[in-house]
């Protein structure tokens, strides 16, 4: 089976994973301290119920604990909100992260894809900020029971702003649709208390909101997410399909220590706040076309003569891992085909080193372009 995200460092050498959008600072110590004095406790089972974690949550967002599901990864509670919903009929944007539609598959359901646009830059909204109108008109003429969103959205770092997210839950609350919130990359914007949607749960009983530890504290090896839903009925009802020991007692005890770092956190959005447009401009300089995400994260198209040929179109992915750099190869998004891709950010050191492999890549690229055009063009000489 092909692997189907980044990260994929077990069949490749690589030296620097640009493909998987972690935090650039690292696990935080106290969280990698906790992990460690968690394993002390490896002969007991964990506790089912999540019921330490829920708490330090509930206080970190001030919910109540009841609204909250904690599940091994973000990917995990994807699937399981799936389950508990069965839903038959659902609508996903394209491109988007994979997962929804996977899950979808497992139980039958069709689904619809609604296409964004490289000319529209890939975001769901009009410029008024509100939903784009044929998004509009395709949840009022179909019987969808569930929705996904992702914001901001993967793999395009595009925000899709509070004016139309409230649309969207005003839209799919009429139409009796329950609305997936996807904000794992919330927690790196710097202006995340604007754009999540948290604040207006309680009034809208039908949106899970999804988030994970996983990105911004560096701990994808320990898989822990968790979700927010005002209706208790519907957290009960996900946890009804879940495994009970899905999170580990380890990935538990991470968690706890994480909500605690908040100065962590603040480093974090300075690094990337200073590193992503220094990446931005060297990618522009080179020639290609970078689309205005705020995750942190950045989506590029390769110049167009790299793109017009459907046999070279992995060939940026294939020299920079030549070079131990591995980025995000898009085309197997919905909706995206080849000369699409998405890098993280990381230190100034790793950055550097990345944008002079990307350098020396186009220009080696763009050169047997040219010296491949001259020779078919004497073929017909």
């Amino acid at each position: 089976m092909e692997y189907q995200h980044g990260g994929d460092i077990y069949s490749n050498k690589v030296a620097l994973d640009y493909s998987v959008n972690i935090s650039p600072l690292g696990t935080p110590e106290s969280v990698r301290w906790a992990a460690q004095k968690a394993i002390l406790n490896c002969s007991q089972y964990p506790d089912s119920q999540c019921r330490k974690l829920k708490e330090a949550i509930s206080a970190h967002f001030h919910v109540p604990q009841e609204w909250i599901c904690c599940g091994n990864g973000a990917a995990d509670l994807i699937f399981a909100v799936v389950l508990a919903q069965k839903p038959k009929k659902a609508l996903l944007l394209a491109p988007t992260f994979a997962e929804y539609g996977q899950a979808l598959q497992t139980v039958g359901c069709q689904v619809d894809l609604y296409k964004l646009t490289e000319e529209g830059g890939f975001s769901l909204t009009e410029k008024t900020g509100g939903l784009r109108e044929d998004f509009v008109r395709q949840i009022e003429k179909n019987p969808y029971d569930m929705v996904f969103l992702c914001n901001p959205n993967n793999p395009t770092g595009c925000v899709t702003g509070r004016k139309a997210i409230l649309q969207a839950a005003e839209l799919t609350k009429k139409k009796a649709c329950m609305l997936v919130l996807d904000e794992c990359f919330c927690d790196f914007l710097e202006e995340e208390e604007e754009v999540t949607f948290l604040p207006y749960l309680e009034k809208f009983s039908h949106v899970f909101l999804l988030r994970a530890f996983t990105k911004l504290y560096a701990m994808p090896g320990l898989r822990l997410g968790y979700g927010f839903c005002a209706d208790a009925g519907w957290t009960e009802n996900i946890n009804q399909v879940r495994q009970p020991w899905s999170v580990s007692g380890i990935a538990q005890a991470a968690g706890e220590a994480a909500l605690l770092e908040t100065e962590y956190v603040r480093r974090v959005k300075m690094l990337i706040q200073k590193e992503k447009p220094v990446l931005e401009q060297a990618l522009l300089q080179a020639g290609c076309r970078v689309f205005s995400g705020r995750a942190n994260y950045i989506f590029f198209a390769v110049p167009a003569v790299l793109r017009q040929q459907e046999k070279r179109e992995a060939l940026f992915y294939q020299k920079m891992l030549e070079r131990e750099i591995l980025v995000r190869d898009c085309r197997n998004y919905p909706g995206l085909c080849g000369g699409y891709y998405r890098i993280c950010v990381k230190n100034s050191h790793d950055n550097a080193v990345f944008i002079k492999a990307m350098r020396d890549v186009l220009r080696e690229l763009e050169s047997d372009e040219e010296h491949g055009r001259r020779a078919t063009g004497r073929q017909w000489i």
